[in-house]
This record gives structure tokens, sequence and C-alpha cells, in this order.
């Protein structure tokens, strides 16, 4: 009988550290179960976290931008909001976004003042961007894939853009499939940009701000089953570098060398995803009709540098 006890326990401890381990990283997380915040939106993009613990996401088909705050209460924060997409603060109040209609904007969250940072490019309008990284001199680099994007592509090509913080555009890169999400590394001078048409995600040098250097391969995504060129969407940075990516798959993380740790999976598809709460641990996911976090034993890293 005690035999049978043990060896139903041990059943039990081994199916408990398998299930744990499907998601979990040492060292990383996460150390909660998905949780599912609210659903019944029409597709979830974009969440940003202000320094007070306050959360920003994007509803692109509803074009909406909702805020949640420390409470845990969801509003409507902006309607229209040019179809908004990625968003990232720059500073305390100022939300930057990028508008699928063709701009990347500025946003006072006190006044709800928009400013337009940039709606052109060697005068014909943006394709539709998409998603963003603020540097610490306040530069800006985004990206204006094909997605929502009028046909004929208003710039006929796919690009990866900068502007400075003297709102000059430098057109940086044109030769990836769909670039999408994209993110600096802890020092700034590796710049991730994550196709949504290709398996290989990469990394370039940054030779001083908005001035790229030579790219390489970072990683290659994994690929669901029946799939072999599959990208991502959305991207984020912990306090140690690895970067989250969103994926088919889930949440795939790598390392600083671009090594797999793990792929965090959710009830639906995520788009992108950002750290917040009060400790930077608790990692929010936008996921097609739905908000999900889950919390995490490490920290995220912000981009926002000015009080």
């Amino acid at each position: 009988m005690k035999k049978l006890i043990f060896s139903l326990l041990l059943i039990v401890f081994t199916v408990s550290c398998t299930a744990k381990d499907k998601s979990y990283m040492e060292g990383i997380g996460p150390v909660s179960p998905v949780k599912k915040v609210q659903g019944d939106f029409q597709f979830t993009e974009g969440p940003a976290s202000d320094m007070e613990g306050n959360l920003y996401f994007s509803d692109v088909s509803a074009n909406k931008i909702y805020k949640m705050n420390t409470a845990g209460e969801i509003s409507v924060f902006l309607e229209p909001s040019g179809h908004a997409n990625g968003l990232m603060f720059a500073d305390k109040n100022n939300l930057i976004v990028c508008q699928m209609d063709g701009q990347l904007v500025s946003i006072n969250t006190e006044t709800k003042k928009i400013t337009v940072l940039t709606d052109k490019y060697e005068g014909n309008r943006y394709n539709a961007p998409n998603d963003l990284v603020v540097d610490k001199t306040g530069g800006v680099y985004f990206t204006d894939p094909r997605f929502r994007a009028p046909q004929p592509l208003p710039q006929e090509k796919q690009g990866v853009y900068y502007r400075n913080s003297e709102g000059e555009v430098t057109l940086l890169l044109d030769n990836l499939k769909a670039p999408n999400g994209i993110i600096l590394s802890l020092d700034e001078k590796t710049l991730y940009v994550i196709p949504s048409m290709q398996k290989d995600m990469w990394a370039y040098s940054v030779t001083s701000p908005g001035k790229l250097g030579e790219g390489k391969v970072y990683c290659e995504l994994s690929q669901a089953e029946g799939k072999d060129n599959s990208g991502g969407d959305g991207v984020t940075i912990d306090s140690k570098g690895n970067l989250y990516i969103a994926t088919g798959l889930g949440i795939q993380v790598f390392n600083v060398e671009g090594k797999l740790l793990g792929i965090i999976e959710f009830p639906e598809q995520p788009a992108n995803l950002t750290f917040g709460g009060s400790e930077m641990k608790t990692l929010y996911v936008t996921a097609r009709t739905s908000l999900y976090s889950a919390e995490m034993e490490i920290a995220g890293h912000s981009f926002s540098h000015k009080e």
C-alpha cells in the first residue's frame, strides 16, 4: 500500500513539473497561469505602460485606444484612433502612436492633444505604420509594412524608418518581408526587427542614433506543424536583454545570443506585448479579441527615458 501511495505521489509530482516546465523558464517565469484580463474586443494590439502603472492598448479594427488604470478598470481613451497599432511612451505623458491610417503621432495623455510627427516620406504617405521603439535621444524607429495599407503601396516598398528628435526622417531598411515588431537592446547598440513573413529575425548594429551598420540573423522562429516560413509580430525585452516575440505558437523567448529559452502559450494567437505593473513584472499580451496577463520572475525594460 505504501509503495502504491508513493508511486501515485511520484506520478502527480512528475505531471505537475512537466506542466510547469511547458512554459516556465528558470529565472524568467511565468510564475502564474496566463490570465484573461478582458475579452470581446475586435483585434487588440500595441500595449504600452506608463510610469504610473496604467496600461494603454489598441483595438485596431474598432479604431480605439483603451486605457486600463492601476485598479484594473478599462475605458476608451481615444476614438477614433487613426487605426492605432503600436504604442510606446517617450516620457511621462507623451504616448507615441503608429496610426495605420498613414502617420506617426504623439498624444499627450493628460490633454489628449495629438501632434503629427510625420505623415509623409518623399512626398507620399506611409503605407500603414505598425510598430515602434523610442531611443534615449527621443528618436523613433518604426516599421511600415503592408497590412491595412492602400494598394498599390504609397511607398512602393515596405520599410523601417527613423525619425530623429528634430523631425528628420530616414529610410533605414527596405529589404525585409513585412517588417513588423521592432525593439532596441538594453544599451541601444542593436536594433532588432521582427518580420511577419519570414522565419529569420534580424539584428542590426546601431553605430549612432538612426544609423545602422551590418545586419545578421538573430534567431529563427520555431514553426507550427505544417508551416515553414511564418514570422513574428510584436516584441518586447526584459531587464536581462531576453527578447519576447509574438508568434503563432505563442510568445517565443530568446536570450541575447538568439537561443530559444521557451514558449509561453496563450488561448489566442498573440499580436503584441509589454511589461507593466508596479514592479514591471507583469507581462501583458494582446491576442486577437482579448488582453491577457502573466506574472513573471524577471522585470521588463522601459524605454521611457524622461520624467
